[in-house]
């Protein structure tokens, strides 16, 4: 772990993804070669997950040119913007018995790829409380995907559309490389942000130093490992690690020693158990040992239950199967535990898994702005 330097004067902060936010941001599924056989149920998994959103905080989907009338029709959007109309999401109460029902909107920007968390930006709010949207470069998990220069576009064209300041930034990240608590401390793993597909040549201070300046980042906590069959992102943390609340974090440990993370799991659980934060606190590590796995066009496809997305009042989360089974109801219990007052509930997404992901991969939170 590594502790730095006060910044001066103030750098955007990024916020939790449990502070509030005006609406969450999604990419309607774009390359079919991605997903093959399995490219219809890849847009039936999206819209489920869309509209489970969609009960907690409005969504506006991003369709690339051509695609907008299909997610519309799959969505329930039937009234389409001017061209240069900006989004307007309505804001609501985050109690977790609120009424539920917001929109979804569907708007065309050039896109290549349906993986919003890495593409799009990330945001964060300055000083003046006034948000900012990062504009990391994206480089299709080191150069895994091709074409990906309109998702390296992607973030500077949608920030214009919401009308949000960018600020730039020249190294490669995806958003599902780290997990950060609002107060200043972020985590992630060695084998993703180190890896040499992503910036050969920036050193670990280097990195760091960079995400305290676009992030207001002041303490990295390294763990070793993400997923080693997440052969897709180079393990990313989010599907090993979650920050839920300040100085707590669920982690996955599979229970069953045949499991390929078995160990390396219980590497990442040492660390977290050895660190503190940015304020100086211990960690409080809830362990999810539930794992899951189904089939998807003959191969076999691992559902991560921690790449979760934290939505006004709940928390989607990815499971297995449609039939809500005996180790999805568990896993579930164990997230909705580690977070009080959220509704869970569970999103069958065996074909996200298959594409790469899950829920958190594909979406992105808008926040509220900050009072100052």
């Amino acid at each position: 772990m590594t502790t730095l330097s006060p910044q001066s004067p103030p750098n955007p902060r990024m916020p939790a993804e449990w502070a509030e936010h005006e609406a969450c941001l999604m990419v309607w599924p774009t390359r079919a070669s991605l997903w093959g056989p399995a490219y219809e149920a890849a847009k039936r998994e999206y819209a489920a997950v869309a509209r489970a959103i969609a009960d907690f905080e409005p969504v506006i989907m991003i369709a690339a040119p051509g695609l907008a009338d299909e997610a519309r029709a799959a969505l329930g959007d039937p009234a389409p913007r001017a061209a240069g109309d900006a989004p307007a999401p309505a804001p609501r109460d985050t109690g977790a018995d609120t009424a539920r029902g917001h929109g979804i909107e569907v708007i065309e920007l050039p896109a290549d790829d349906s993986w919003l968390r890495d593409s799009g930006p990330i945001f964060a709010h300055d000083e003046q409380g006034n948000r900012v949207g990062v504009d990391f470069r994206f480089n299709a998990w080191g150069e895994k995907h091709h074409p990906w220069t309109a998702d390296d576009k992607l973030a500077s064209l949608l920030l214009d559309r919401l009308g949000v300041e960018r600020v730039h930034s020249s190294m490669v990240l995806e958003g599902g490389a780290v997990t950060v608590d609002g107060e200043g401390t972020l985590i992630t793993t060695e084998q993703c942000l180190l890896h040499p597909n992503r910036n050969p040549r920036m050193s670990r201070t280097e990195i760091e130093d960079e995400l305290g300046r676009r992030l207001g980042i002041e303490k990295v906590i390294w763990l070793p490992y993400g997923g080693l069959e997440d052969t897709e992102t180079d393990g990313h943390v989010d599907g090993v690690a979650a920050f839920v609340a300040p100085a707590k974090v669920v982690v996955s440990l599979p229970e069953d020693p045949a499991h390929p993370d078995y160990a390396r799991m219980r590497a990442n659980l040492a660390v977290l158990n050895a660190s503190t934060d940015a304020r100086g606190r211990a960690l409080d590590v809830v362990a999810v040992p539930q794992t899951t796995y189904g089939e998807v066009a003959g191969t076999p496809v691992e559902v991560g239950y921690l790449n979760f997305y934290l939505a006004n009042g709940g928390c989607v989360v990815p499971v297995g199967g449609a039939d809500r089974s005996a180790t999805d109801e568990a896993a579930l219990a164990v997230i909705a535990a580690a977070l009080p007052g959220r509704k869970v509930v569970g999103v069958p997404t065996p074909v996200l898994a298959y594409g790469g992901g899950g829920v958190h991969c594909i979406t992105q939170q808008l926040p509220k702005a900050a009072r100052a």
